[in-house]
């Protein structure tokens, strides 16, 4: 029998890797806080998933697009500049055709025009990446926000 906490901490992760999964969360999330939803769900697979516990998941690109646009614009409207920071972040190749799975935290920030920021979300995730045309899509989101069951 295999000890859980010694095959996480085994984890075959090469540098290169890390910084390119990183890289691309990085892009990922500035697309999102910059407004660009369209762009930003280009970053999931067609048939991508985004999980919340909080909410209905959401399956493909077409219903992430409809749903994040609605809420960006929401926050335009109510004068809100939203930031996403990632961190903690693990990533365990699963195979040879370029899956990668990832956990980390993250946190949503609001800051209201002349206001100070403040954390609107802290929250565990697990994505499912997959290499397509030389970089990564989002097949699989589940996020789970703190403090909820």
């Amino acid at each position: 029998m295999t000890d859980p906490m010694t095959d996480l901490m085994t984890a075959p992760t090469t540098g290169s890797l890390f910084q390119d999964v990183q890289q691309f969360y990085a892009r990922q999330m500035r697309l999102l806080d910059q407004g660009a939803v369209e762009e930003w769900a280009d970053t999931f697979t067609e048939d991508g998933v985004f999980d919340q516990n909080v909410a209905e998941p959401l399956t493909g690109r077409a219903d992430i697009t409809v749903a994040s646009r609605k809420r960006v614009d929401q926050l335009v409207a109510e004068g809100i500049t939203r930031r996403h920071w990632l961190g903690m972040l693990e990533v365990d190749p699963q195979d040879e055709q370029g899956v990668v799975r990832t956990r980390y935290y993250a946190f949503s920030m609001a800051t209201e025009r002349g206001g100070r920021p403040r954390i609107t979300a802290s929250t565990y995730a697990e994505d499912t990446l997959v290499r397509h045309e030389g970089t990564w899509l989002v097949r699989y989101r589940r996020v789970t926000h703190d403090g909820t069951d």
